[in-house]
């Protein structure tokens, strides 16, 4: 059901904890399955040189968090913004279709916390409505 790699970033979490002053916070949650993700930011002249979460969720809301985050360190704030829940999927080998909310999640995570970091720099926010994320595969009752 689950890759070697999902399994392999649930079983050993990257970057999980908390950074002292980050200069950017992410915190986004799925109403439906419950699953909350918390990513900091740490930003030297918009390049992201350090991250973590804190994701309170099942094996994969972890593991998409995990990833995530290895695929935002070390690179712009722009590039960052390029990581799109269908990459996080496929840097994790994939995921079952049911479980395809947690990747949303992950990219919400990464763009709400560079949206907090260029806020607080007095620079024009992302419009978070406009998110490059499929949402093809969430899960079936979420409009009711």
């Amino acid at each position: 059901m689950y890759s070697e790699k999902v399994m392999d970033h649930f079983m050993n979490p990257r970057n999980m904890g908390e950074i002292e002053n980050p200069d950017g916070v992410g915190m986004v949650g799925n109403p439906v399955c419950g699953d909350m993700m918390k990513i900091m930011l740490k930003i030297d002249k918009d390049v992201v040189t350090d991250v973590k979460f804190k994701t309170f969720g099942c094996g994969a809301a972890i593991a998409t968090s995990s990833m995530a985050t290895e695929l935002v360190k070390g690179k712009t704030i722009e590039e960052a913004l390029q990581v799109t829940n269908k990459a996080v999927t496929e840097a994790l080998d994939g995921l079952p279709p049911v479980k395809t909310h947690c990747s949303v999640l992950a990219e919400d995570g990464i763009r709400a916390a560079v949206n907090d970091y260029l806020t607080k720099q007095g620079r024009p926010g992302l419009k978070l409505s406009e998110a490059t994320h499929d949402h093809g595969h969430e899960h079936q009752d979420e409009n009711k």
